[in-house]
């Protein structure tokens, strides 16, 4: 098999999870206070990276960070453009480490309207696409979110995350979308049944040889979204935590027989830059046990 076909085959039907290790500009600060380096520790921009791209480095190298558990890592653009022990870290994660690569490729969100918030325009996307494929990198993720049931907000989500998706296969690579339904939404289980039937809409549009994945928050009806995962165009359905606790998000995930994790925050939130290397590498294995756990025995 080609590498292609074989990070298809592990994206599709291997146990596992998805690390989301792609907190970018907006979220770096709050995710370097929460891994204890307060924001006084940098001076710029390019500091608050470096600082950042350590903590990741530290965690793909850690033993427990393999594709045994791990299947894939979505990787911020600057991640994905860095070196892991000398070597791009999207062709480490998959030569060393048996990790499939994504790239988070949205830019941020524009302001809420319509009590949803669509992403904001990619002007160079393509040119991101084309160094993603030629890093090694399997495939894409795109961020927008949902806090109302808006009929209209929500089919102009899910139209707009397709749109993108096809930009994106036309570059050969994967797209993940992720419409997130804020778990804080005064009506989340509306909006999540919104947002199913109008991804099953423009799911059943695509050409049978087309490959997506989406990314969700954990619904409150179980198994929302199983006849999605179902549809031989639909690699995998992941769900993201969303702000729910590492032990709350693997609850409602065990109850959701064909979705697995991609979680950042209850991946990551026990982590601490000031642990030696036996109580990091330990912390990370435990988490990454417990997703995996809910990600593959289901209740």
């Amino acid at each position: 098999m080609s590498t292609a076909e074989t990070m298809m085959s592990q994206m599709a039907d291997k146990g596992g999870f998805i690390a989301a290790l792609d907190q970018s500009g907006g979220s770096t600060p709050g995710a370097l206070r929460q891994y204890g380096i307060p924001e006084d520790a940098y001076s710029s921009d390019a500091e608050m990276f470096a600082l950042m791209h350590e903590m990741r480095v530290r965690i793909m190298t850690a033993p427990a960070f393999s594709g045994e558990k791990v299947i894939g890592a979505i990787l911020f653009e600057r991640t994905m453009d860095g070196e892991v022990e000398g070597e791009p870290v999207p062709a480490y994660l998959w030569r060393e480490r048996g990790v499939v690569p994504f790239v988070k490729i949205d830019k941020g969100l524009e302001t809420e309207a319509d009590g949803v918030q669509l992403m904001k325009p990619m002007p160079d996307l393509d040119t991101l696409l084309a160094r993603a494929a030629t890093l090694g990198v399997y495939g894409t993720k795109e961020r927008s979110t949902i806090r109302l049931p808006s009929e209209s907000g929500i089919r102009a989500i899910v139209r707009q995350q397709f749109a993108v998706a096809e930009q994106v296969r036309k570059h050969g690579l994967v797209p993940i979308l992720e419409p997130e339904v804020l778990i804080k939404s005064p009506d989340k289980a509306a909006c999540e049944q919104l947002l199913h039937d109008y991804v099953l809409e423009e799911l059943q549009k695509l050409p049978q040889d087309a490959r997506i994945m989406l990314k969700v928050t954990i619904p409150e009806v179980a198994d929302l979204y199983d006849d999605i995962a179902r549809d031989p165009r639909m690699v995998r359905v992941v769900a993201l935590s969303g702000g729910y606790s590492l032990d709350q998000a693997c609850e409602k995930l065990q109850h959701n027989h064909r979705m697995i994790a991609s979680f950042s925050r209850a991946l990551i939130g026990d982590l601490r830059h000031q642990m030696d290397e036996a109580q990091f590498d330990a912390t990370l294995g435990e988490a990454i046990e417990q997703i995996y756990d809910a990600s593959v025995n289901k209740v």
